[in-house]
């Protein structure tokens, strides 16, 4: 995509733009919701109208986030008028090695900072055209916000911060060639995927290095605590597989299977996947499955007094499950704040001293 870099305007306007975000956003966001009582980390909010306030910030960065494409649509599309001819750029880095002449070569340079010094190795190197040199830095600059604001404002994006930003930027990019080149708009440059790429990834970078950072306050605790576990897990057995593996079967004992039943079934709505009912014994087993989760219930048919038992399940979203559960006339309570991980929960009953945590991650 070829932008107007000999624009000063323009050149300031797109440093300056990424300059406050990644500085001034999330200093002012925490600052904010520090002084309004909300809870940026998952937890409790001090503020009664703590979910419209954060429904509200979360308005205000897609009205940021809306500006900045906004501001990119113009730059890549509008800022320019259609050619007549289709443009094809794919010899990469071309224009920039052609912008920067070094006359030992790059090994020649090294080799003249430890034989010359630094400033007698840098008099080799000549810029020769500043306005290709500007055009690979205006379209690393430009993808920069869209790297920063993805896991600033998407949960799913935060998720996996290392790869879903940088990879949405390269499909970004790559869409944009296509369509320029579509509309004859600009150029189809190899360039600008692998500049819009290092972009991206500049800019997930920033976001976990500034903005993660501001706006958890214990990340210095968290990465000390990670570091002491990694240390000594890598020569544990599951270690290598810990990114592959996931919880999905739990047991739990009941006294009714009608109970089980009426309860996970008619309820919370499992699927009975299977059962098993012996013939000598009164004992039924069960395996209920949601998704990818699953129970499995041994039921004895026969009075008897349980321990307490517990069941922990994990929803983006509270306030519908909430809603639901209430709607079946199960009740809630107070949504908690959960005493291990600081995340907002719920707590119900289940049949046979089951207490049930739902938890908002």
């Amino acid at each position: 995509m070829r932008l107007n870099a000999n624009s000063l305007s323009i050149n300031l306007l797109v440093t300056g733009l990424v300059l406050v975000m990644v500085f001034l956003l999330p200093w002012m966001d925490r600052r904010l919701c520090g002084k309004l009582g909300l809870n940026l980390e998952g937890g409790i909010s001090r503020n009664p109208k703590a979910e419209t306030m954060l429904k509200t910030r979360q308005g205000i960065l897609l009205a940021v986030f809306a500006c900045y494409l906004a501001v990119m649509a113009w730059l890549v599309f509008f800022s320019r008028s259609a050619s007549r001819d289709y443009q094809i750029h794919i010899a990469l880095f071309e224009d920039l090695q052609g912008a920067i002449q070094i006359e030992p070569g790059i090994f020649g340079i090294v080799r003249s900072i430890f034989t010359e010094g630094f400033q007698n190795a840098m008099s080799h190197i000549r810029i020769v055209s500043v306005e290709d040199i500007l055009q690979v830095y205006m379209n690393i600059m430009l993808f920069v916000p869209l790297g920063y604001l993805l896991p600033y404002i998407f949960p799913w994006f935060r998720a996996k911060v290392r790869i879903r930003p940088a990879a949405t930027c390269f499909v970004v990019s790559f869409c944009i060639e296509n369509l320029q080149l579509i509309a004859r708009r600009g150029f189809y440059d190899m360039d600008d995927l692998v500049s819009n790429t290092i972009g991206g990834v500049v800019g997930q970078c920033m976001f976990i290095a500034v903005a993660y950072v501001v706006t958890h306050p214990n990340w210095r605790k968290e990465m000390k605590s990670y570091r002491r576990w990694k240390r000594n897990a890598r020569t544990r057995t599951l270690y290598p597989f810990a990114r592959k593996m996931g919880l999905s079967r739990t047991m739990l004992l009941a006294t009714s299977e009608e109970e089980i039943w009426d309860f996970y079934v008619m309820k919370l709505g499992f699927r009975l996947k299977k059962q098993i009912v012996p013939l000598d014994v009164p004992e039924t087993s069960m395996l209920l499955e949601l998704g990818n989760y699953q129970i499995e219930v041994h039921c004895s048919n026969q009075m008897e007094e349980l321990k307490e038992q517990s069941l922990t399940l994990s929803v983006r979203h509270l306030k519908p499950i909430i809603r639901r559960l209430n709607m079946n006339g199960i009740d809630t309570g107070n949504i908690e704040q959960d005493v291990y991980t600081g995340l907002r929960c719920i707590h119900f009953s289940g049949p046979d001293q089951v207490c049930i945590t739902v938890i908002e991650k």
